[in-house]
């Protein structure tokens, strides 16, 4: 559903979360933020910045301990448990390894994303028969994964779960899409075609689309909006066109250098060879 354009997706001001991990170290300090449906935005940063504490948070997994955090005008952890569960039910969030029980088939795991619009008999019965097997394969084949669809989880390879795990996206209803680092495993040629998927989709059903990536050159040239995270903290959020080589030095400094990261001459005009949609 297209969200009225006065109700961000997404709109947190001075937010502190700890590391999702369980530390009690911070992990996000103060941050600002507001998305938009049909916005996409990369997020880039050192290791250890608090991108996917970021995103755990906007799927309302992550509990913050400060500041104010709405998705689609709600404040999830106001809400009761059943109401925060409905909630849920409009976000998605891909982990960089998807947590696939490895011994279920590649097309269970897909139609899990179905779960739920399900109700506990439906999710029962499609363990034993898949209930939409036609469903998860075409979503399958937007990730060039279609001879894939009856395989056993762990036969896949580590590119080959990521984009099992993408292609649960594909099945749900989300109206926000959080991807953690999909590119991870994946060669140059198949991290174009997950992004320019992403993109489609998000695009086609109006979805704020939020994805996480250290490949600096892809982020400039597929997302409108960069936002840079480091310590913890927004660096800088900016059109794509009005970020410098030296904002990337300085995000990077004391880091070992994006693999790949763009020269000089590329950030010196806008990128308009990029798959924004």
């Amino acid at each position: 559903m297209k969200q009225p354009a006065s109700t961000p997706v997404y709109r947190l001001t001075r937010l502190v979360a700890r590391h999702a991990g369980g530390t009690r170290a911070l992990a996000l300090q103060g941050i600002e933020l507001r998305v938009d449906a049909g916005e996409q935005v990369a997020l880039i940063g050192p290791s250890g910045a608090g991108k996917t504490t970021l995103l755990a948070t906007l799927a309302c997994a992550h509990r913050p301990v400060e500041g104010t955090f709405e998705a689609f005008g709600h404040r999830p952890w106001d809400l009761s448990d059943a109401e925060r569960h409905r909630l849920r039910a409009r976000l998605f969030l891909a982990p960089q390894t998807p947590p696939l029980p490895p011994r279920q088939r590649v097309v269970t795991a897909v139609l899990a994303a179905r779960l739920p619009q399900w109700n506990l008999w439906q999710a029962l019965v499609s363990l034993i028969r898949p209930r939409d097997p036609e469903a998860a394969y075409r979503a399958l084949v937007r990730f060039n994964l279609g001879d894939k669809l009856y395989a056993r989880v762990d036969r896949l390879s580590g590119g080959e779960r990521q984009r099992c795990g993408l292609a649960r996206l594909l099945l749900s209803n989300a109206q926000a899409l959080l991807v953690d680092e999909p590119l991870s495993a994946l060669d140059p040629a198949l991290s174009q075609l997950t992004l320019t998927t992403l993109q489609q989709e998000a695009a086609a059903r109006n979805a704020a689309l939020v994805c996480s990536l250290h490949q600096v050159e892809l982020a400039l040239a597929h997302f409108p909006r960069i936002v840079a995270l480091k310590d913890g903290r927004v660096a800088f959020d900016l059109p794509r066109e009005q970020v410098t080589q030296a904002m990337i030095d300085e995000l990077y400094l004391n880091e070992q250098p994006p693999a790949n990261a763009p020269r000089q001459d590329d950030l010196a005009t806008p990128l308009a060879v990029g798959a924004c949609l």
